[in-house]
């Protein structure tokens, strides 16, 4: 019998999307309650690496309240830095692989094209911070890791840009939206596909991944797709207007450019992600309950 999976995070959008799809599957999967791992208490997290008998360790949970990093370093630290670096060394004690969830955060942005694995990193926030430190912290614990850099995820439950802009669009008749800020809108549905295919195909390798969907947006290129879409089913949408950064300031820096290559993981793994306005169609025809023909 093939030893279970111990996913962190379950509660979050990537980590929820692993357990389930993991299930779905026929892999075996455990992603523990905050109840069972609290990945702010050290003690807690080796516990759970210790209760059981795993095969590797994805760690998709993470601090991500962006702007509240700011003023909460301590708390965005400890899950973002000392809980992977504890998870990194207790997994190589156990002789297993862990698979790291880490972010486009952790580069300034200022590059004009996509960011390949081996480009400096230069965070500009706190959170970009803390999550840079969690990847140093996983090389560092664990020869055996996979990290896998994402950006701009997005579900059609938890909180994101999709369901942010689905809320106040029942309410509001204009909206304004950043239209200088470029990434790429990504399922976290396709990210947890991802990761459990890496997972199963890393062998003893150690390395850094880029995943995200295919293609390239601003904040408002993706409010846009999302209302024309969510239009076609009859909802409510806004007028939007664009606007730049600057005319609308955040207590935390984000990347003028968030668009991660991906060639690499298409490479080692044979991973092709697909296009962004296929992956958000599908999570907006899950959110707005529309059936597929």
């Amino acid at each position: 019998m093939t030893l279970p999976l111990l996913i962190t995070g379950g509660s979050g959008q990537i980590g929820g999307a692993c357990a389930r799809i993991a299930k779905a599957q026929g892999i075996a999967a455990h992603a523990p309650s905050r109840a069972e791992l609290d990945l702010s208490d050290p003690a807690s997290i080796r516990a759970a690496m210790r209760s059981g008998q795993w095969s590797a360790v994805i760690n998709c949970a993470a601090y991500t309240a962006v702007d509240k990093a700011e003023s909460d370093e301590a708390a965005a630290f400890a899950i973002n830095a000392e809980a992977p670096r504890i998870l990194a060394e207790e997994s190589a004690a156990l002789g297993i692989p862990i698979i790291h969830v880490s972010t486009d955060y952790v580069f300034d942005g200022g590059k004009p094209s996509p960011y390949v694995e081996g480009d400096p990193i230069a965070p500009v926030s706190v959170y970009g911070a803390s999550k840079a430190a969690g990847e140093a912290a996983v090389r560092a614990g664990n020869p055996n890791h996979a990290i896998i850099r994402t950006a701009w995820v997005l579900s059609a439950g938890g909180a994101n840009f999709l369901n942010t802009m689905l809320r106040l669009g029942e309410t509001r008749d204009t909206l304004s939206v950043v239209d200088d800020q470029f990434g790429c809108p990504s399922s976290a549905d396709d990210i947890a596909a991802a990761l459990l295919a890496v997972t199963q195909n890393m062998g003893e390798r150690g390395g850094t991944w880029h995943f995200t969907n295919a293609g390239q947006a601003s904040w408002f290129d993706l409010a846009s797709f999302i209302f024309a879409e969510a239009a076609q089913a009859g909802l409510k949408t806004p007028m939007l207007t664009p606007i730049t950064t600057a005319e609308y300031p955040t207590p935390a820096q984000r990347p003028a450019n968030s668009r991660l290559d991906t060639a690499a993981i298409t490479r080692d793994f044979g991973l092709t992600p697909r296009d962004w306005q296929m992956a958000v169609t599908d999570i907006l025809n899950e959110r707005l309950g529309v059936k597929e023909n």
